[in-house]
């Protein structure tokens, strides 16, 4: 199945999931969840784990709006977040559990495919959180 074929057919059941690599003042990859009508976000510096049991940190950010999961282009400079952003990877998810310290989904992208738990970091704040690739 073709890339759009995916991005598509998560358009309409509204579960999808992008990952943007991001060549801002500071590189990183920009991992977003379709949720709650919003784009839920993590900054992930070193980006997404691709093998089991690897581990990265996220920095959740403000949620953004839907059409920024599109966005593929040139931020320009002196705005928020100025330099390139590429999507990296993209597709739909299933959401296996949700709650205030957990986040387990299970992404079918073109690169990452497989079950990924989100833990927050209990004491360095609700922003930090373990993004780990389960399977």
């Amino acid at each position: 199945m073709g890339s759009w074929q995916v991005w598509n057919e998560g358009m309409v059941n509204g579960m999808r999931f992008v990952v943007q690599e991001h060549f801002a003042s500071r590189h990183h990859y920009d991992f977003r969840l379709e949720m709650d009508g919003v784009a839920k976000s993590w900054a992930v510096p070193k980006g997404m784990p691709t093998e089991r049991g690897e581990k990265r940190l996220g920095i959740q950010v403000e949620d953004h709006s839907l059409d920024y999961m599109d966005f593929e282009g040139e931020i320009p400079p002196g705005m928020y977040g100025a330099g390139r952003v590429l999507i990296w990877d993209r597709g739909t998810y299933e959401l296996l559990k949700r709650d205030d310290r957990e986040i387990k989904v299970k992404l079918n992208g073109e690169k990452l495919k497989g079950t990924y738990v989100l833990i927050r970091f209990p004491k360095s704040g609700k922003n930090a959180w373990l993004i780990i690739k389960k399977d």
